[in-house]
C-alpha cells in the first residue's frame, strides 16, 4: 500500500503534537465566540455562569468551565421547552434532522448543516483509510438507516472513497448477498457478526473461505476475549470503532493499540468519576437547565480511567447546528497516549469506552457489562458457548448475587464445571474486594446453562441488555 493510501487528510493526520495543540486552541477560540453568538443555550450559559468568552483562549481553558449532559439538551427541547435551545444555526443553513437511538429514555434532537456533514464524513474517512479499505473494496453496512446519524454518514465516507456499500442495515440478509457480490469488509457489532457466522455454517459457507477481508465492529463495546473470537472464526481483523450522534466518531487503525480521536474536528477530555470528586454530585437545580459545575481538578492525567467530556470544535466560518461544549457522553475511557502512532497519525488514543448505563456497582466496586462478557468468551468456554449471554444482579447492601446465563451449543458435550471455573477465574482476578466478598459468602455468582433461543432478551425487542439490575 502506498504512504498517501494509508490517510485521508495526511497533513492533519500527521500532523507535529505542538502543531496539533495551536490548531485545536484556534479551533476552540471559535468555537466558544460561535457558540455563544448562535445558540440560545450558550448565550445564557455562559453569562449564568459569568464567563467572559474572551478569557478561552486554549483547550486547556475549558476544563475551567462546567459540564452539560444528556438532561442538560433534554431539558432545553420539546417538550420541555417550546424551542431547541441547542440549535445553533439558522432554518435556511439545517440540511437534516436527526436524534439519538432514545435508549436511556428520551431521544436528543440534533440539526447538522453541510459544515457538520463534511465533518461527519471525514472522520469516517479517515477511519476507513486508517483500516486498509481501498477504492475497490464492497462494504455492507449493518447498522441501521434511520434518525441516527452512524450509518448514514458510514455510506457517504464510503462513497467520498469510491468504496461501494450495500447498505442492508441489518446483519440479518440473505447468504446469496455474500455468495453473488462478494464483499470485502462489513461494518456491525460483534455479536451480529457471531450470529452471522454462525448462518453462514448452516448454508454450508465457512467465514473464513468467504471474500470478507475485514470487520469493522462498532454499535456497543466489546471485550478482547470477544474480538478474539471473531476474528478467529472469521479469520480476519476486527477494528474497532466508536461514534455517536453527538459527533464522537473515532477509530482503531491496523495497528490495533487505541481508539484515534480525530483531535482537530472534536476535542476529548476525561475526567474523574468517582462519588467523592464526580461533579454529578454538584448538580445545579434550575428550571430550564442544568449543568455540572467542575474545575480542572476533577480532569484525569493520561491512563487514568474516568468520563469522556466531548467539545465540538469550528473552524473559521464553519457553521453548526448543534454545539456541544464540555457535553459528558455518558461513556467512560482513557487516554492510552498522544505519542505517534505505528501508522504515521499524531492523534492521540483512547482505550474502547464503556458505557456508564452499563455498569452496575456492587460493594462499591463498578462493574461493567465488558467484564461479564470476557468471562464468558474464555476461549475454552467457546467450545461449549454459542457467546450469547445475559446477566442479573440481585440482593441489597449487604448481600448480592449474580446470575449469568448462558447458551450451550450441546448439551451432551457440556463441561458446566469448566465454563463457570474459566469465567470466575477472569472475572474475579479484576478485582480483589469482589473476589474476597466472593469467598467469604457475601457475594454468590450462580449459572444458569439454557439451550438456543431461551435467554430473556430474545423476548424484547431492540438491542439486549446483556447487565440487568434487580436488587
Amino acid at each position: 500500500m502506498k504512504n498517501n493510501d494509508l490517510y485521508y487528510n495526511k497533513e492533519i493526520e500527521t500532523m507535529d503534537r505542538g502543531d496539533l495543540d495551536s490548531l485545536i486552541d484556534e479551533k476552540v477560540k471559535y468555537t466558544i465566540k460561535y457558540a455563544y453568538e448562535n445558540s440560545k443555550f450558550y448565550k445564557k450559559w455562559f453569562d449564568k455562569n459569568k464567563i467572559e468568552i474572551k478569557s478561552i483562549k486554549t483547550h486547556e481553558d475549558l476544563k475551567e468551565l462546567p459540564i452539560i449532559t444528556g438532561d442538560t439538551i433534554k431539558k432545553n427541547q420539546p417538550p420541555a421547552t417550546n424551542f431547541f435551545n441547542f440549535k445553533s444555526a439558522k432554518n435556511k443553513d439545517i440540511v437534516t434532522i436527526h436524534e439519538t437511538s432514545g435508549t436511556t429514555g428520551t431521544p436528543k434532537s440534533f440539526f447538522l448543516t453541510e459544515n457538520d456533514w463534511e465533518k461527519y464524513i471525514e472522520k469516517y474517512a479517515r477511519t476507513f483509510k486508517s483500516q486498509g479499505f481501498k477504492s475497490n473494496d464492497y462494504l455492507i453496512v449493518c447498522t441501521s438507516y434511520g434518525m441516527n446519524i452512524g450509518a448514514e454518514s458510514m455510506s457517504l465516507a464510503a462513497k467520498k472513497l469510491k468504496i461501494t456499500t450495500i447498505p442492508e442495515g441489518k446483519c440479518t440478509f440473505p447468504i446469496r448477498i455474500l455468495k453473488n457480490y462478494k464483499p470485502t469488509s462489513i461494518v456491525g457489532s460483534i455479536f451480529k457478526f457471531l450470529r452471522l457466522a454462525e448462518r453462514m455454517k448452516e448454508n454450508k459457507l465457512d467465514p473464513q473461505e468467504s471474500s470478507i477481508k475485514r470487520l469493522i465492529a462498532g454499535g456497543e463495546s466489546f471485550s478482547e476475549e470477544s474480538r478474539e473470537y471473531i476474528e478467529e472464526i472469521w479469520g480476519v481483523n476486527v477494528y474497532n470503532t466508536y461514534g455517536s450522534t453527538e459527533g464522537t466518531m473515532c477509530g482503531e487503525c491496523i495497528e490495533k493499540k487505541g481508539i484515534h480521536v480525530p483531535e482537530d474536528l472534536i476535542h476529548l477530555d476525561i475526567y474523574n468519576s468517582n462519588t467523592e470528586t464526580d461533579p454529578n454530585m454538584r448538580l445545579e437545580n434550575n428550571s430550564t437547565d442544568s449543568n455540572l459545575d467542575c474545575s480542572e481538578s476533577c480532569f484525569l492525567k493520561d491512563g487514568k480511567e474516568g468520563k469522556m467530556i466531548l467539545t465540538t470544535l469550528l473552524s473559521k466560518e464553519d457553521k453548526a447546528g448543534t454545539l456541544l461544549i464540555n457535553y459528558d457522553t455518558d461513556d467512560s475511557s482513557s487516554v492510552i497516549t498522544r505519542k505517534k502512532c505505528g501508522c504515521g497519525r499524531t492523534h492521540m488514543k483512547i482505550d474502547n469506552p464503556t458505557r456508564d448505563a452499563e455498569t452496575i456497582t456492587m460493594f462499591g466496586n463498578s462493574v461493567n457489562r465488558v467484564d461479564i462478557e470476557a468471562g464468558v468468551f474464555q476461549r475454552e468456554n467457546m467450545e461449549y458457548l454459542t457467546g450469547e449471554y445475559e446477566s442479573f444482579l440481585y440482593g441489597n447492601e449487604t448481600e448480592n448475587t449474580l446470575r449469568i446465563s448462558v447458551e450451550y451449543k450441546d448439551y451432551s458435550n457440556l463441561n458446566k464445571k469448566i465454563v463457570e471455573n474459566n469465567f470466575l477465574s477472569s472475572f474475579l482476578r479484576k478485582n480483589n474486594d469482589l473476589k474476597e466478598k466472593y469467598y467469604n459468602d457475601e457475594f454468590e455468582i450462580i449459572f444458569n446453562f439454557l439451550k438456543k433461543g431461551k435467554l430473556e432478551f430474545y423476548k424484547i425487542k431492540g438491542r439486549p441488555k446483556r447487565l440487568i439490575d434487580r436488587r
